[in-house]
């Protein structure tokens, strides 16, 4: 968040990071736009895949995620859950365990973070509250996206908090 890079920069490092410290084989992170959940960043990136792969609020395991804003966690077999869609073009799809948090901007939900593993896997409490904190980190990175970066430049950090209130 403090380094000046682009958005998509930012997601890929904050995918390889959570790979790194969840000792995970996938992490996916998806965006919400127009009502659609859109793949933006992969560890394993299929060309034809990252801004293709799109599900709608509710679909699969990711839009249950987001629909529901909350936690999921599955230990062995994510593939046989009631809520699972199969996409041919993700490897994940074969994966046993199966760990997604929501990604929260201004308590609105802007998107879906995954983590899964080949193996089965129990997820810990401290994997749970760091996958969490993860998604909204990145919802920050969203935030801060959208702030108006003259305003940054030049410093003046309080106008973005004062001028809501005067217009309000």
């Amino acid at each position: 968040m403090v380094r000046e890079m682009s958005l998509a920069e930012a997601f890929q490092g904050v995918v390889s990071l959570v790979v790194e410290f969840m000792e995970c084989d996938s992490c996916l992170l998806y965006l919400l736009q127009s009502e659609e959940l859109v793949l933006c960043a992969s560890n394993n990136p299929q060309p034809d895949t990252i801004g293709k792969v799109r599900l709608k609020l509710g679909e699969g395991l990711t839009g249950w995620v987001a629909r529901e804003r909350r936690l999921l966690s599955i230990s062995r077999e994510s593939y046989l859950d009631t809520r699972f869609k199969l996409f041919t073009d993700l490897p994940e799809d074969t994966y046993e365990a199966f760990l997604s948090a929501p990604i929260v901007v201004r308590s609105r939900v802007a998107g879906v973070i995954n983590v899964q593993h080949r193996a089965p896997h129990f997820h810990t409490g401290g994997e749970m509250e760091l996958l969490t904190t993860v998604g909204e980190q990145v919802g920050c990175l969203v935030a801060l996206a959208s702030v108006d970066s003259a305003k940054l430049l030049a410093g003046d950090v309080l106008d973005l908090i004062i001028a809501p209130a005067r217009r309000g």
